[in-house]
């Protein structure tokens, strides 16, 4: 395949091509939604697939301590971003995202950066509206810039800004600074920590600013995405499900789901997550949100997996967006140090490239040192500065554990190690 050749969403084209309105457009309309559940209550028989033991005892949710947050705002306040437009943005009419890319426009007309809307929260005018970010003429660096991977967030916004304003890729007003660099984020951007809408709303305008620099700022799907797409779409919609009869709401807030996400939830950030692609190539590294092969199930090649998850989700059935999610949550298929190299063999050869970069798993967990499969929290995991190779040296794992007390990683490719 050639790197870099699917498109998803704001800033996030083809990085050989110039990019136009069908990559960056918001459809106005979107399937209805099924109303979502206010019960509290959780089934107990509800299954969990492959998350952390150490966040639940007795099906109750059990956050870990969130030092250096400021107490939550009431749900009432109003929900804007908590991250500062770009300062020479402008909100366009509602009906202006709905025009077509030929109208009022000459016959052969291709629209370029400083045309090309950025998808906005649509909070002032519905679903429709985008934010236009001013476009300055830059000198761009000839060929791509560096590339550098996050790995999970789970809506720790400040320990996400703090680590890239170290990396050199945004300013102090947190907006990108990195001209041409590259940025993958690896999946998960909410549940469990505080502001999960408030990193994907960060994300999103990055992309933009990015792909206005000459870079681009780019996200994969992971598991917890496809959990709140389905908490949002089914709510209590009983799903199928291998250890009895279970329902994304349930799932959701089992998994660490924050009521302010669900309340700040808009259309325009269930369309940016469910045009993510699910893996791609970047030199070498195959970037994948899961340590999984469940993959292989989707595809021989990262344009079919990518196309055929796309496909699925789309159809909007509560049963195949829960096999999605089951699929996606399962972990450790490359820790195991008889059968986990012969698995990552198994995608590299697939789908090329010569390691795995991954998020999904803590590093303390594929490191034996605090959540095991028997319930033993008796031991905390050690500081995780940086990420874990292992796998004979074919997989990197990317996340530090952020949600119980680890490292938020932002890191450069290739790794030195």
């Amino acid at each position: 395949m050639v790197e870099g050749s699917m498109t998803q969403g704001a800033g996030q084209g083809p990085a050989m091509r110039t990019d136009t309105l069908r990559d960056f457009r918001v459809p106005v309309t979107e399937p209805a939604l099924y109303a979502v559940s206010t019960s509290t209550g959780l089934p107990g028989e509800t299954p969990v697939y492959g998350e952390y033991p150490a966040y639940y005892e007795g099906g109750t949710p059990n956050t870990p301590a969130q030092p250096g947050y400021p107490p939550q705002a009431p749900a009432q306040q109003p929900s804007y971003p908590r991250t500062p437009l770009h300062p020479h943005a402008d909100v366009e009419p509602a009906h202006a995202s709905a025009q077509g890319p030929d109208e009022d426009e000459p016959e052969g007309y291709t629209p370029t950066y400083r045309d090309l809307p950025v998808i906005g929260r649509g909070a002032i005018g519905g679903p429709g509206d985008t934010v236009q970010v001013q476009y300055v003429p830059q000198e761009h660096a000839a060929g791509p810039g560096p590339l550098y991977v996050v790995g999970d967030v789970h809506g720790y916004l400040d320990e996400l800004v703090t680590e890239l304003h170290a990396q050199g890729l945004i300013d102090a007003e947190r907006r990108w600074s990195a001209g041409n660099a590259r940025l993958w984020f690896l999946g998960d951007f909410t549940d469990r920590g505080p502001d999960g809408i408030g990193v994907i709303d960060l994300v999103m305008r990055l992309s933009a600013e990015a792909a206005a620099a000459g870079g681009y700022c780019k996200a994969l799907m992971g598991n917890h995405e496809l959990l709140l797409i389905g908490a949002k779409r089914f709510g209590d919609t009983p799903v199928v499900s291998g250890a009895g009869t279970a329902t994304f709401q349930a799932a959701w807030l089992l998994n660490g789901g924050q009521r302010t996400d669900m309340e700040r939830l808009q259309d325009v950030h269930l369309q940016w997550m469910s045009r993510l692609d699910a893996a791609v190539l970047e030199e070498g590294h195959l970037l994948l949100h899961s340590d999984t092969t469940a993959y292989l199930d989707y595809g021989d090649s990262i344009e079919d997996v990518n196309d055929t998850i796309h496909e699925l989700l789309n159809r909007g059935d509560a049963d195949i967006t829960w096999d999605l999610f089951r699929k996606f949550t399962k972990r450790f298929a490359f820790r195991d140090e008889g059968t986990g190299p012969a698995a990552v063999r198994e995608l590299l050869d697939t789908y090329g490239g010569s390691r795995v970069v991954h998020g999904h798993s803590p590093i303390p967990y594929l490191l034996g040192e605090v959540g095991t499969e028997d319930g033993d929290e008796s031991r905390g995991p050690e500081a995780v500065d940086g990420p874990h190779v292992y796998a004979e040296g074919l997989a990197i794992a990317m996340d530090g554990g952020v949600t119980m007390a680890g490292k938020l990683l932002v890191v450069q490719l290739p790794l030195s190690d």
